[in-house]
């Protein structure tokens, strides 16, 4: 037991290096070719927080343990949501860009709507969905990018430009080596999880919603954390929401595409599948609770981060007693 569970530490270490030194080189790449600094969070640095529940996903559905490719993607909404947004939000509420957000959101909720309808519909992720999600993951970035395009950012980009330190092989380097660190955590994170989950007993969909889910989103709370240092909450808050929607759209889409899966039943409420009628719900109330004070008001407040972390304490604590 003591060997899986340090390997499965090992592949969280692995998961996180790996997606620091991924997001430092895709960064740098990015910057060299004059990409606003905006663009540059709204998707390189999203699309990089979420490779590790990419690969954990895709490794598990590949290799036949679906309930971890699919309780990974909705544990990692909750999670980034009701905890590290929520840690955000109690330590440093503030103002939000309504105008900057809508876009997001839609797309959030719309990938969400059309996921919870396929699992409440026919219970089997097949192929097309995957499919669909990823046309959608398209759609968001091309859009993004014809955005940023079309309003660019103030120049601001002068000091940045002096932060170019090392070379492009440098940071091609770090792209790959950090590629290389979360496919490596990826499979030692979904390897010894299984084997963690059947010595203790607990379900795999239960690890992946929440051990799994944790240790994948640990990239966003070293992002929400160095944003908090540097007084930028609002810019956790924006990657947390990215990186949900990537969570479907892409960590989804990528698994389903190449191992289409059913919705997993290792445990029930009063007789019922508990991920439709625990989990999915709660994706879309934190979901909700983040989102429509923010579009709102235009604010979010202390009450409500600690409201999402009551909610995630709360979930966890049902997970297992399941």
């Amino acid at each position: 037991m003591l060997v899986p569970v340090l390997l499965f530490g090992a592949g969280l270490v692995c998961l996180i290096k790996g997606g620091d030194w991924f997001v430092d080189g895709a960064t740098g790449i990015a910057r060299r070719f004059h990409l606003p600094e905006l663009l540059i969070g709204a998707t390189v640095v999203s699309i990089g927080t979420t490779l590790p529940e990419v690969m954990v996903s895709t490794t598990s559905a590949l290799t036949g343990h679906g309930e971890i490719a699919y309780g990974n993607a909705i544990g990692s909404v909750i999670c980034n949501t009701a905890l590290i947004a929520a840690i955000t939000i109690a330590v440093r509420p503030g103002k939000v860009d309504k105008a900057a957000l809508r876009i997001p959101v839609a797309f959030f909720f719309t990938a969400a709507a059309i996921y919870a309808g396929v699992a409440y519909t026919t219970g089997y992720f097949a192929r097309w969905v995957g499919i669909l999600m990823l046309a959608i993951f398209v759609i968001y970035i091309c859009l993004t990018v014809y955005q940023m395009k079309k309003n660019p950012e103030p120049a601001a980009e002068a000091p940045e430009a002096e932060e170019k330190s090392g070379s492009l092989g440098k940071d091609l380097i770090l792209l790959v080596v950090g590629a290389a660190l979360i496919a490596v955590g990826a499979d030692l994170l979904v390897d010894n999880g299984t084997l963690i989950a059947k010595a203790l007993g607990v379900p795999e969909s239960v690890i992946a919603l929440t051990f799994v889910a944790l240790g994948t989103s640990l990239p966003e709370l070293v992002t929400a954390i160095t944003s908090l240092i540097k007084g930028h909450g609002a810019l956790s808050l924006g990657n947390v929401i990215g990186a949900n929607l990537f969570n479907l759209v892409l960590v989804s889409g990528v698994s389903v595409t190449l191992a289409p899966f059913y919705v997993p039943q290792s445990a029930t409420i009063a007789g019922m599948n508990s991920s439709l009628v625990f989990e999915i719900p709660v994706m879309f109330a934190v979901m909700l609770l983040l989102t429509v004070p923010a579009l709102l008001r235009g604010r979010l407040s202390r009450p409500q981060g600690i409201l999402l972390l009551a909610v995630y304490a709360v979930f966890c604590g049902v997970q297992f007693t399941l």
